[in-house]
């Protein structure tokens, strides 16, 4: 059967080369870009092909993504495939050697904003749910695939709308279409984030009269951060083998020379382990405010509000969904180690709210991602292609 599915991967390698074409020639850029145009090009698609799908819809009624469900004869877990439609920003277009929006295919890469996160594995993942359409009556559970048109925004729309749903089926699993070839990703750190408020007495930057800035209060603080004491790298041979990680990523206060600033507010992320939670995160936040407060005491306390907590995840090689990607993939040939990734992604948000395994990373090679120029590698996207199908046929309890 793994020759017959090599075989088909290669049959559908030009039809998901040219969806992913039309997907990558509408800009979708999250929070920017309207998304109806490369939803459009979607379910015409799926449409084409009598694959049932739906938009799903935010608390505004705005689409915030496809859901694709295909049910199959016997019954069983339901398992999802994800991958988003929107994209990051295009950045400095006159940096970029070909336009952002290009969508052509030179010197066997695919070129353009979203070819390699993650508009090309969207694609795939459709061909592989009308593959898995076919022969669904030998088959059990379900197979959803989750076009997602609200990721890089971080809200995440499309995957709470799904997980939201009551006429969805809960999945058991979830695989994320992120690029990368040597890699399954089944882990990521957490993130503890916060927006924090320093104060200081307004006025004129010429007065007499001694007074410390909002400013340089904050910078103050920022040094306490800086210069936190965090965990170090776990030892050699631990579960989990990221250190947490801080850092302040944004600053806002003042305006013009004369005024003395007497607001100015940050952002801190900090980036969590299974050894040093959302819980420690706070506290070390909470105790580098109280030692500027008491050092270079303002007006009024230094306000910290918590803007987002997930969980750091980490499945084990023998957990499904990771234990089929893997089989998967050595099956055919491809050597794979399994990762824990420093950033966090969707797997979190799945991980925290409602306890899905999931992983986050299989893919044609790339470069770019997020920057200029990206593009995916198309030689091996046959392979890629094979190893989710024989993935989901497994999952799906096919003999």
């Amino acid at each position: 059967m793994r020759d017959d599915l090599v075989a088909r991967a290669a049959q559908q390698s030009a039809s998901v080369i040219g969806l992913a074409q039309e997907l990558i020639r509408r800009p979708s850029r999250g929070g920017i870009d309207n998304y109806t145009p490369v939803l459009t090009v979607l379910e015409g698609w799926l449409s084409g092909r009598a694959l049932p799908h739906r938009r799903l819809l935010d608390d505004a009624r705005q689409p915030v993504g496809l859901l694709v469900e295909i049910a199959c004869s016997r019954p069983g877990p339901w398992w999802t495939l994800d991958a988003c439609v929107d994209t990051a920003s295009f950045g400095d277009e006159s940096a970029w050697s070909f336009p952002p929006t290009s969508g052509d295919v030179q010197d066997g890469w695919l070129l353009g904003r979203g070819s390699a996160d993650s508009k090309l594995a969207a694609s795939a993942f459709c061909h592989i749910a009308a593959d898995v359409r076919a022969r669904a009556g030998t088959l059990s559970g379900g197979l959803a695939v989750l076009l997602d048109v609200d990721e890089h925004t971080g809200g995440f729309g499309g995957a709470r709308a799904y997980l939201g749903d009551p006429d969805a089926a809960r999945p058991a699993g979830v695989m994320i279409g992120y690029p990368g070839m040597d890699e399954v990703v089944v882990g990521g750190r957490g993130l503890w984030r916060a927006g924090i408020s320093v104060y200081a007495p307004s006025g004129h930057s010429g007065s007499s009269r001694s007074a410390i800035s909002a400013v340089s209060r904050a910078a103050h603080l920022v040094h306490l951060l800086d210069t936190a004491d965090l965990p170090g790298p776990p030892r050699p041979g631990a579960d989990f083998l990221l250190p947490p990680k801080l850092s302040v990523t944004a600053i806002h206060g003042g305006q013009g020379f004369s005024a003395v600033a007497d607001r100015c507010d940050l952002n801190v992320d900090v980036r969590t382990t299974p050894a040093f939670d959302a819980s420690d995160a706070e506290t070390l936040v909470r105790k580098a405010v109280a030692e500027l407060d008491a050092e270079l005491p303002g007006p009024a306390p230094t306000r910290i509000e918590e803007i987002a907590c997930w969980p750091p995840f980490q499945l084990r090689p023998d957990e499904q969904p990771a234990a089929a990607l893997i089989s998967a993939a050595r099956s055919l040939g491809i050597s794979v180690r399994t990762k824990t990734a420093g950033p966090s992604n969707i797997g979190n948000l799945l991980a925290g709210e409602d306890g899905i395994p999931a992983t986050a990373g299989f893919g044609v090679p790339y470069e770019g991602l997020h920057g200029i120029d990206e593009r995916a590698h198309l030689a091996e996207l046959p392979q890629v292609y094979a190893v989710y199908h024989q993935a989901v046929l497994d999952l799906l309890g096919a003999s």
